[in-house]
């Protein structure tokens, strides 16, 4: 498929909105007292973040070409 470059931006600057959300979820998880309590939402939002970073590094492969 081909995107046009603007629908590349846009993708990435909602993958880094999302990532950015993510994150500051991750920290709040582990802040709270009982982290074992939340350990498949930590490992849940760790992969997320992994995929979307994996996303991001593709869609800035293909704005560069």
């Amino acid at each position: 498929m081909d995107f046009s470059k603007d629908d590349l931006l846009e993708a990435k600057r909602q993958i880094d909105s999302t990532l950015h959300k993510l994150r500051e979820a991750v920290k709040t998880l582990e802040a709270k007292e009982n982290t074992k309590n939340y350990k498949s939402q930590i490992t849940l939002a760790n992969r997320r973040i992994k995929a979307f970073e994996l996303a991001n590094c593709l869609i800035e492969k293909e704005l560069t070409r």
